[in-house]
């Protein structure tokens, strides 16, 4: 498909000798990386932040949860709609106003004076968001085309993650005992004008595809889908699975995904075709995002109920305890992204989900009554594995997608991911509630979360392609 030209710069490819240039250097890393980082800390720094806020803006519980709920069900309903606008507007224009919407709304979050208003002002971090994470991986795959580069800077990205992860609980902790829960939202303010400014200077201009029209019946549809089972999902881990609410929208959301893939096959310019979706690289990368996202969340949430419930933590003290887990994230990302040239993708995947199975087989193990000593390594082992997971197993799914959908194929994989993370969260909730003692909850929670990276192990050696890709 040819690219639209524009008038403002952003429809124009970039010569061999920009691309060239771009590989080397660290400046559209550093950029999408930014962005990239201050979503994913804005999600962990503000669960410590929410039980303060509930106090000091005198927030009803339902209050408190959508707080946190109505972020993720918009980052989640929203990504493919990122992703389409994106391919079609030009990655980087839809990129940097993700960040623009983003910065703004953390302002806005900083400054509420009520629950409400907290509550409106995060929806609209969560659309910021949803337009920010498609684009990241869009725009690594165009600044690096040499397979080497992209697969190191899919690594760091992927460890920007693990990076958030660590220092959210940790930074929102410090930030509340000390200057306020204002100060979690204001911190990306900084950031989001350096990743802007970077950006802006430094990733060249995406082309544009103005002739692909959106297909709004299929964006509502999914949309829908994604909206209204993160919700039920949500809900269960609190009421139950067999409660009507919660049936209900796992039965709409059903509805809404069938309607969506019927539109699909229709539409003349759908928002993932149908061959696409038919690729075993494709389907295969994004379920095993969902799988080891499933098992890696839903122990860092079972986990800390643990510590603070059981053992009892503080807020501060489970993000210490938890931090053996994030921390092996940081590096095993840039290691795994500096071995895929020489070994592929398969090994790394197929390794990672091996080593997060036996550390969560082994917690399950130990059980409850285990001494927190005994557990670092199983904690340790899940989050090395993952991360190192995540490097192949995004390369598969970005490199299965003509560059015409690379925003629409990042949009899938992070879909799933969020899918599999509050599916996690629910399931490790839900046990834990259900089960006749602790201990048999936590034991069954951490054993179905070690047999989905089994699973996900399993589908990498049929999916992941075995050798280094060549270009």
């Amino acid at each position: 498909m040819t690219s639209a030209k524009s008038t403002d710069g952003e429809g124009s490819t970039p010569s061999a000798g920009s691309s060239v240039r771009e590989q080397r250097s660290w400046g559209p890393l550093l950029a999408v990386c930014a962005g990239y980082f201050m979503v994913i800390l804005d999600v962990t720094a503000i669960n410590v932040a929410v039980p303060v806020i509930g106090r000091e803006l005198s927030a009803s519980l339902t209050g408190i949860q959508w707080i946190t709920d109505g972020y993720t069900l918009v980052f989640a309903g929203f990504l493919l709609t990122g992703g389409a606008l994106g391919d079609r507007l030009g990655n980087r224009r839809v990129f940097c106003s993700g960040v623009a919407v983003f910065t703004v709304a953390s302002a806005a979050c900083a400054l509420a004076p009520s629950a409400p208003v907290l509550v409106a002002a995060r929806l609209v971090e969560g659309l910021g968001a949803a337009l920010i994470v498609p684009g990241s991986l869009a725009l690594l795959q165009q600044a690096y085309p040499e397979s080497a580069a992209r697969s190191r800077a899919f690594g760091l990205w992927g460890s920007m993650a693990g990076i958030a992860a660590a220092a959210g609980p940790l930074l929102g902790g410090l930030l509340v005992s000390t200057v306020g829960w204002r100060w979690v939202f204001l911190i990306n303010l900084p950031v989001g004008a350096v990743c802007l400014a970077l950006t802006l200077r430094q990733v060249a201009p995406s082309p544009r595809r103005a002739a692909r029209s959106l297909d709004w019946p299929a964006q509502c549809a999914v949309v829908a889908a994604v909206a209204l089972l993160t919700a039920a999902l949500n809900e269960a881990g609190r009421r139950g699975w067999t409660d009507p609410a919660v049936l209900a929208g796992v039965g709409l959301a059903v509805l809404a995904a069938a309607g969506f893939w019927v539109r699909e096959r229709l539409a003349r310019s759908p928002v993932l075709p149908p061959s696409m979706l038919r690729s075993r690289a494709m389907s295969g990368g994004a379920v095993i995002g969902l799988l080891f996202n499933f098992g890696f969340y839903g122990m860092v949430f079972t986990a800390s109920l643990d510590f603070q419930h059981t053992r009892g933590f503080s807020a501060l003290g489970t993000g210490l305890a938890l931090f053996p887990a994030v921390a092996m994230t940081m590096f095993a990302s840039v290691l795994s992204g500096r071995l895929s040239r020489r070994t592929g993708d398969r090994p790394l995947v197929v390794s990672g989900m091996t080593l997060a199975a036996l550390g969560l087989a082994g917690w399950a193990v130990a059980g409850a009554e285990a001494a927190y000593p005994l557990l670092v390594a199983p904690m340790m082992a899940a989050g090395f594995g993952t991360s190192f997971a995540l490097t192949g197993s995004t390369a598969t799914v970005m490199g299965a997608a003509p560059p015409a959908y690379s925003g629409a194929a990042s949009a899938l994989f992070n879909t799933t991911r969020q899918i599999g993370s509050a599916t996690g969260v629910a399931v490790g909730g839900s046990l834990l509630a259900s089960a006749t003692d602790h201990g048999t909850g936590l034991r069954t929670s951490m054993a179905i979360g070690a047999l989905a990276y089994v699973t996900a192990a399993c589908l990498a050696w049929r999916c992941v392609p075995a050798a280094p890709e060549r270009t």
